[in-house]
């Protein structure tokens, strides 16, 4: 009878088992520290010595001219990536500018290679293996900006469709006044000279509307930017912020003022 009670008693309690310490101390377990912050590397490797003169460039000499090659693209573009990112419908213009090159500029490689494919595929009864340097160029990239990366993407394309075509004429499928190399790196060569022509004079929207500040330099030096960059309607895809327009000029384009356009990261995470 004893016994009963007790096992009443126990039954009837208010969560008996809740009530007990944690044997196991789960609950004073601290909670883990968040991840640490992201590190990743870019590696570019080329094949060719037509590929790796273009990395780097030339200095000029008296006898020969300077060539600007993917790091003073890079270095350049980093300068103009900070000043869109202040506002500067210049730098703004300049962004499209090299987005649109690089666009045409792929264009233009990748019909070449798919031409030289096609070459290459219809030899009968050889199989051709495209030549690759028994020691590629390996460099460490570190850019600031998303059109840099671009720039050198664009680089290993060409250094891919150097290797093609140098071994097309080997074997005979191109005439040994081909120069394809030559074609397509001028192409690079000036794409890479287009962010050279900007000039950066701490200028933004606002004084360019009002015509304060430098922009009669800014104008003088660069051009008169097109209207349709001035109020924001056209970006290059790749940005590094959003604008928004100040409130005397957005009535004068018809925009609400504070309208901003979406940055590229959500986050505002973005390099330069």
């Amino acid at each position: 009878m004893p016994t009963r009670k007790v096992l009443n008693r126990a039954m009837h309690a208010r969560s008996p088992i809740l009530l007990q310490p944690d044997p196991y101390g789960v609950d004073r377990i601290p909670r883990p520290e968040k991840p640490g912050a992201l590190h990743g590397e870019v590696w570019l490797t080329v094949q060719t010595i037509q590929a790796q003169q273009l990395i780097h460039g030339r200095n000029g000499s008296p006898d020969k001219p300077t060539i600007i090659g993917l790091v003073g693209f890079a270095n350049r573009l980093r300068v103009i990536w900070q000043a869109a990112r202040s506002d500067d419908p210049y730098a703004d213009w300049w962004l499209v500018k090299v987005h649109d090159a690089i666009e045409i500029t792929r264009a233009a490689i990748d019909r070449r290679q798919a031409e030289l494919d096609r070459q290459l595929e219809q030899m009968t009864a050889m199989e051709v293996r495209v030549a690759a340097s028994t020691r590629p160029y390996r460099i460490h990239l570190k850019f600031a900006n998303p059109y840099a990366y671009r720039g050198a993407q664009l680089l290993a394309q060409y250094d891919r469709l150097v290797c093609s075509a140098l071994t097309a004429r080997h074997i005979g499928l191109l005439d040994g006044d081909a120069q394809v190399h030559q074609a397509f790196a001028r192409k690079l060569r000036a794409l890479f000279m287009i962010p050279q022509s900007y000039r950066f004079l701490k200028i933004d929207r606002e004084s360019v509307h009002r015509q304060s500040g430098r922009s009669l330099e800014a104008r003088q030096a660069m051009g008169e930017v097109p209207q349709a960059i001035l109020n924001g309607q056209h970006r290059a895809p790749l940005t590094p912020r959003s604008v928004t327009l100040a409130s005397g000029y957005a009535g004068h384009v018809n925009l609400h003022a504070g309208s901003a356009i979406s940055d590229t990261d959500p986050n505002k995470n973005d390099d330069g």
